[in-house]
């Protein structure tokens, strides 16, 4: 084996032999060093056993609570020329305010009499509307009437259709009566005959039946006409009807093309009319959008816009206004890796650019110059800048912020975890661990536990 031990005292056996080193040991000042030194390794240990409060860092700006509290910026609704401007940067404007007033550039909209006009020409589209109307209901009345006429007309020729089938039937009761008397004077005019022949009956009774038969084949041939002519008029009160109704139905045809095309254009000029409404309400509206006013109370911050005569297009921005009632808030950004240790509502320490302040990030109530908030909003959208946008509302139960905050200032966040002793901060810190990494674990355990 060496002889280690034995060398290390023989070494410091010969620094005794010096002088210098002798007297730096019995000197006071070295023991005071020793004391220091294990007292602040005792102090540091301690340290590490204090309690910490793991915390999430960020930086970001003054902001509103609600957008429309915001500083906003004014468009032109249409284009136009700038012709008089009646605020300047700085002024308190109250909604309804006008800012600037501009005129037309576009010549369909140069007559000064437009809305007139064009209310003139919606009055008169109206009148042709309304007689269009009436004509429309003078051809349902001429249809009602042709319906009826052409009814009474129909009643009439079936009643002269049925006179007529009467009077055929008369006819032929008259033809069968004068065939039967036709028969009887051959009868008679046969016997006369026979008897003047046996000289039972003279000549002139024999002519006498003959020009009986005679007058009887007369009415025969007068009574079949009558038949004849009574039919006739049968067939042409037939043809009547079908004329009758031909006629009404063309008519009728006619008068409801008439109404069809006093409908349509009853219905153009209704289109027409709510075309030229339009344009009215149009030409109105743009009327008003030559003078630009304030959509709210507010501050007018800066003019977008500058001199007299210059031409703008539509949405041209104009002026920029900061409302003059807000709830501030602050606008942060913090990493992803922090993101989802972030809740609503979970309590923020902040402080303000300009405004004194000392900060233990791990030990807030050492804290000096900070004000309390809580998360209202947290984004779920990365921005441009590869963090994720946070916003903090003021803690109601903590003192107020400054009211001399302005819409813009700097601003630095800490949000508030758990506490933890130091030396375990330290030890997550040296791994990088996020904070509250094993917070999930435990969670789980004690439901296991509870099971």
């Amino acid at each position: 084996m060496l002889n280690i031990s034995n060398q290390q005292s023989a070494s410091s056996q010969k620094l005794q032999t010096f002088k210098t080193v002798r007297y730096l040991e019995n000197r006071p000042h070295y023991k005071v060093l020793n004391r220091i030194v294990v007292g602040l390794a005792l102090l540091g240990l301690l340290v590490l056993f204090l309690p910490w409060t793991q915390n999430i860092s960020g930086s970001g700006f003054v902001t509103t609570l609600k957008p429309d509290q915001r500083p906003q910026t004014i468009h032109s609704a249409i284009a136009g020329r700038i012709e008089k401007w009646y605020v300047k940067e700085g002024d308190f404007v109250k909604k309804g305010d006008t800012i600037l007033f501009l005129s037309e550039t576009k010549d369909s909209y140069f007559d000064p009499n437009l809305v007139e006009n064009t209310r003139q020409q919606v009055e008169a589209k109206k009148s042709a509307l309304q007689s269009y109307g009436g004509k429309v209901g003078a051809l349902e009345s001429q249809i009602v009437a042709l319906a009826r006429e052409k009814d009474l007309k129909l009643q009439q020729a079936t009643n002269k259709i049925r006179q007529a089938v009467l009077k055929v039937r008369s006819d032929s009761i008259d033809l069968e009566a004068v065939r039967t008397q036709l028969k009887i004077a051959y009868t008679q005019f046969d016997r006369s005959t026979q008897l003047n022949k046996e000289g039972l009956k003279p000549l002139t009774d024999v002519e006498e039946k003959r020009l009986k038969l005679q007058e009887s084949q007369a009415k025969i041939i007068t009574q079949e006409n009558k038949l004849l002519s009574s039919r006739n008029d049968l067939i042409n009160a037939k043809v009547e009807i079908n004329r009758i109704q031909a006629e009404y139905s063309e008519k009728m045809s006619k008068s409801s093309s008439d109404k069809f095309t006093a409908l349509s254009n009853q219905y153009d000029a209704t289109a027409e009319v709510n075309k030229l409404k339009n344009q009215y309400a149009n030409y109105s509206i743009r009327n008003g959008l030559y003078y630009i006013t304030a959509p709210q109370n507010g501050y007018v911050n800066r003019a977008l816009q500058s001199g007299l005569g210059e031409t703008i297009k539509e949405g041209t921005a104009v002026v920029s206004i900061m409302p003059s009632r807000y709830e501030i808030a602050v606008e942060t950004y913090v990493d992803p890796i922090d993101l989802p240790l972030l809740d609503k509502g979970a309590p923020v320490r902040l402080w303000f650019d300009g405004w004194p302040t000392i900060v233990f990030s791990g030990w807030p109530g050492l804290s000096y110059g900070t004000f309390g908030g809580r998360v209202v909003a947290i984004e779920k959208y990365i921005s441009p800048n590869g963090k994720y946008r946070v916003l903090i509302a003021p803690d109601k139960d903590e003192p107020a912020w400054p009211k001399q905050l302005s819409i813009g200032a700097g601003a630095q966040t800490i949000a508030m975890l758990d506490t933890v002793p130091v030396w375990f901060e330290l030890w997550r810190t040296l791994n990088g661990f996020p904070a509250n990494y094993y917070k999930g674990d435990k969670k789980e355990e004690k439901k296991e536990e509870s099971k």
